[in-house]
């Protein structure tokens, strides 16, 4: 089917897109708060008054995406959990949601999706129709985003569909464990048990780590960590609008509060679930928010973005960090995008995104 071919599917998933994403409650029955500006954080020495304005939805973009720029804000987007009993129905309720866009990325690419466990870590193992010649002998890892509470099961592996089905690669998508339940630690716990149990299968040149949000965070604190402990490093990364920061200090936490309409600004749940994530470490711990590690001998790194992503800036530092460490490190920012709108199926932003992935990844693994 071609892409032209799924406009009207891609109306009837707007809903299952944007929870896809990684990064809205819209389904979620909670009340939103509603917020009419973001005020700067406490000691803030200068601030710069902006007078009010309407944001148009850029004609630069194709029509898809246009309608994904002009949505509203996810209602709940500020709607905090008081327990765990709430977060985790969100979870649900964001598997729920994110079934549809699932199962029609698994037609539109022919993808075939088994579920098995690695060293005791649930995974997704996701293998295209055809597998290009030259990623015969290779493996991407996929670390989902959600704040590191949404997204459970299948729910959590379509971004690893996606690069499968673009990038024609077989890929292990990891479905580690989550917060409230399983805090810091846990989830990178599980990221390291997995690709121990690939290296013993695989040339960890001819593996890539990739994910977006949450999971490009995990992405990066998993070098971190193989770093520290020695452990063979995988021939490059691709990690997506990171959560590289969870003291959210980045300039475009507050430049783009509001005009990112998926996280919409620092007041959302994704601060909240990151705290509840982190639980009494420290968040500046490398491991929690991988931007205040040491980035030398870091594999060749693909970073993403969009122009309205609250977390550009985390996004933009880690990349300067990667150039100042000498590594070999691209950034693609996408015009008129919010955090992960890269992710939106079908659309041509999106295959233009993974296209740039591929390349990558086929210029630096083996």
């Amino acid at each position: 089917m071609s892409v032209l071919s799924f406009a009207a599917i891609n109306k009837k998933l707007s809903l299952s897109r944007r929870l896809f994403l990684g990064s809205s409650l819209a389904a979620a029955a909670l009340p939103a708060v509603a917020r009419a500006e973001e005020t700067p954080p406490t000691g803030t020495l200068h601030a710069r008054q902006l007078p009010a304005r309407s944001l148009p939805v850029p004609e630069t973009v194709s029509e898809g995406l246009q309608d994904v720029i002009a949505a509203p804000y996810p209602p709940g987007w500020n709607a905090l959990p008081e327990d765990a009993a709430t977060w985790k129905d969100l979870a649900a309720k964001s598997a729920a949601g994110a079934a549809p866009a699932i199962a029609a990325i698994r037609e539109h690419f022919g993808l075939t999706v088994e579920q098995t466990n690695m060293a005791g870590v649930p995974v997704f193992v996701i293998t295209p129709h055809e597998i290009a010649p030259e990623n015969r002998e290779r493996l991407l890892v996929h670390i989902h985003g959600g704040g590191y509470v949404l997204f459970p099961g299948e729910a959590g592996a379509g971004e690893g569909m996606l690069m499968a089905g673009y990038g024609r690669c077989k890929v292990v998508s990891i479905d580690y464990r989550m917060a409230p339940d399983y805090p810091y630690p846990a989830a990178l716990d599980d990221v390291m048990a997995v690709w121990g149990v690939l290296l013993a299968a695989y040339d960890p040149r001819k593996m890539a780590i990739f994910g977006t949000s949450a999971g490009g965070a995990l992405t990066l604190c998993a070098i971190h960590r193989a770093k520290a402990e020695g452990v063979p490093l995988p021939g490059a990364i691709a990690p997506g609008s990171p959560v590289a920061d969870l003291t959210w200090a980045g300039d475009t936490i507050m430049a783009n509060a509001f005009v990112d309409n998926a996280l919409v600004s620092r007041r959302s749940w994704a601060n909240a679930a990151g705290a509840l994530y982190a639980g009494s470490h420290d968040p500046r711990n490398p491991m929690i928010s991988p931007i205040f590690g040491d980035f030398s001998g870091f594999p060749p790194a693909i970073l993403t973005s969009g122009t309205r992503d609250l977390l550009l800036s985390d996004t933009v530092r880690t990349h300067r960090k990667l150039r100042k460490a000498g590594i070999t490190a691209a950034l693609q920012v996408l015009e008129g995008q919010s955090h992960a709108q890269y992710l939106s199926p079908f659309l041509p932003e999106t295959e233009e995104a993974f296209g740039e992935i591929t390349q990558f990844f086929n210029n630096h693994l083996a």
